[in-house]
């Protein structure tokens, strides 16, 4: 298990995962912070990123931040 700090940019223009300098990654999703809209994208984005199930990503903090921790498993 990995887990990766995450800067989230909800309600872009264009989704997409990039590394940020320093570490971690900045994740753009098109979706709105609404009843965990963006949260689900986040956790899409970031498996497909990684070629891994959605199932195999999991927050574990930051659920209403744009700064989260995210787990990665495998």
């Amino acid at each position: 298990m990995v887990k990766i700090h995450v800067h989230v940019v909800a309600n872009a223009r264009r989704a997409g995962v990039e590394p940020l300098e320093g570490g971690g990654l900045r994740v753009a999703v098109t979706a709105a912070p609404h009843k965990g809209q963006a949260n689900r994208a986040v956790i899409e984005a970031l498996a497909e990123y990684f070629r891994i199930p959605r199932s195999r990503v999991r927050i574990l903090l930051g659920r209403t931040a744009r700064r989260k921790v995210v787990e990665i498993e495998g």
